[in-house]
């Protein structure tokens, strides 16, 4: 009966597509309990064999997969010609992930640091502009004389409900910016968007593609606003955005506008 197998590492060689799958090389170390009076092998080397379905939606590259860590489960076979299964032992893979490296989690976890800062330096901020607010006020009304404060007493109060509200807004304000890019004009509902057919049949370049993934990941939203048109909501500019949010499962994403051109 077939065993399963679960290699990590990267690829020893360069991909080999053909059909419906793709297969490349990886190697491991060799066990380190082997009988006595026998060499331990250095290294035992394997040939990966990935359907192409599977393998286009981890966004690997011929020339990223030299690079990336990905971590493979199959099973071992003998069934595979030898001039196609180059390694010692074939595995058939059932599942193919990439694995984040060590410097993205360090990234990731300082800016999350940083955020945090500055969202608890920001109430201490409006509170110190409020304060000076009220100690303007007071001694405004201090220095003009009891008649002209009876006559005002009716607008400066109103001016006293509104400041709260103002400080309420710019503190909403301030919580919102960090989680939406720089020109975002509204907010979509990600159903909401229309795609049409010449954006579906392109498919975006899968390394930038995947650094924008990993923005999102860091930041909790994308680089840029997508464009849509005012009216129809269809997109307009943007797709690879728009495949990044559709992949994470974005409910809302930021936009701007194209305003449709007036007939006549």
């Amino acid at each position: 009966m077939p065993h399963k197998m679960t290699l990590t590492g990267s690829a020893t060689g360069p991909l080999r597509e053909y059909d419906r799958y793709v297969a490349f090389d990886m190697r491991e170390k060799g066990s380190p309990s082997a009988p006595k009076g026998l060499k331990k092998s250095t290294f035992i080397s394997y040939t990966v064999f990935v359907a192409k379905k599977a393998f286009n939606k981890t966004g690997l590259t011929k020339k990223s997969i030299m690079h990336e860590k990905i971590l493979i489960q199959g099973e071992p076979t003998l069934d595979i010609p030898i001039d196609e299964c180059p390694g010692e032992i074939g595995i058939i893979c059932f599942q193919i992930t990439v694995l984040p490296n060590k410097n993205d989690k360090e990234t990731i976890e300082s800016k999350d640091k940083k955020e945090a800062k500055q969202e608890a330096s920001a109430p201490s901020e409006a509170q110190k502009n409020s304060e000076f607010a009220k100690q303007a006020e007071k001694q405004a009304s201090v220095s003009q004389p009891v008649a002209i404060e009876e006559k005002n007493a009716e607008m400066v109060q109103p001016e006293a409900k509104e400041t709260p509200v103002q400080e309420q807004q710019t503190a909403s304000q301030q919580k919102q910016l960090p989680t939406q890019p720089k020109g975002t004009q509204d907010i979509v509902s990600f159903d909401e968007i229309i795609v049409l057919e010449a954006f579906l049949k392109t498919r975006p370049n899968p390394e930038k593609t995947q650094k924008v993934i990993d923005f999102v990941k860091r930041t909790g939203h994308l680089d840029e606003p997508l464009t849509i048109e005012k009216g129809s909501k269809t997109l307009k500019d943007g797709y690879r955005r728009y495949v990044v949010a559709k992949t994470i499962k974005m409910d809302k994403v930021p936009v701007i506008y194209e305003y449709q051109k007036q007939e006549g």
